[in-house]
């Protein structure tokens, strides 16, 4: 199953099923328009039941893990509520940090106003902790991109990307916390021409993509992790990045 909506298949068993979910779908059914499809109903119609055990935002890439039997379902959510599940997003951000490596502890609160927003709340807001890694920096006359790796102990709603806001670095094409500025060509080629049709942006959509998971599988007891390759837009924007703008390297990682 594969397809400009659909889900890509990573990992198959009788316990758990793991895919790399596009942009632009919801994990589960839509609160206001329950007709548009979705990544949990797709799979049960290939696979058969599921159960959802995590979620990604709609508009965020990568790797979901969905338990295939109500004992899989007891023990990965038994490790996502002790924080025993590990989970590594890449995104891309405005602006360069002044920092190789930084943890952010800021309690949040999801839902918290008429754009159901998540805010930094210090007295209501529950804990909340995400780790960040520079992985590369890029310079052109026009704009300062970052590739940042983020760690979350916790999953709140939008927590990385509420998170860096709180640095100064909103996730590109971010309208929820930031200006919702795509990533433009035009903007790190010198001498950049559009074609007839005008120009379209590099990645037009959050760019933030849940890279990787951690687990300890349900039956086997071993630990294993599933990683979901950046999708074409993602890594058409680095590449163009790469290529056209001043680069700086922080970590070896940043090849994925």
């Amino acid at each position: 199953m594969k397809g400009k909506h659909e889900p890509e298949l990573l990992h198959l068993d009788l316990d758990i099923l793991v895919v790399s979910k596009p942009s632009g779908l919801p994990t589960v059914p839509d609160g206001y328009d329950t007709d548009l499809p979705y990544l949990a109903g797709l799979l049960e119609h290939a696979f058969g039941r599921v159960w959802v055990v995590h979620r990604l935002d709609r508009d965020t890439s990568g790797v979901v893990v969905l338990a295939r039997n109500a004992e899989a379902h007891k023990s990965l959510s038994a490790q996502f509520q002790e924080h025993q599940i590990v989970k590594t997003y890449h995104a891309l951000v405005m602006g360069h940090p002044t920092w190789q490596e930084r943890s952010v502890s800021a309690p949040l609160r999801v839902d918290a106003d008429r754009q159901h927003r998540t805010i930094v709340d210090l007295e209501a807001g529950k804990p909340s902790t995400t780790h960040f890694r520079l992985l590369e920096k890029f310079q052109s006359p026009l704009t300062q991109v970052s590739l940042i790796e983020a760690t979350p102990k916790h999953g709140r709603t939008h927590q990385i990307r509420v998170h860096l806001c709180t640095l100064g670095m909103p996730v590109v094409a971010d309208a929820l916390y930031g200006n919702g500025a795509q990533l433009m060509l035009s903007a790190i080629k010198r001498q950049y021409q559009p074609g007839e049709n005008g120009e379209r942006p590099l990645i037009g959509r959050l760019a933030l993509h849940a890279l990787s998971i951690t687990l300890t599988h349900p039956t086997s007891g071993k630990t294993r992790t599933f990683e979901a390759p950046y999708p074409k837009d993602f890594a058409a924007a680095l590449k163009q990045l790469r290529k056209h703008a001043s680069r700086q390297t922080q970590s070896a990682r940043a090849g994925v």
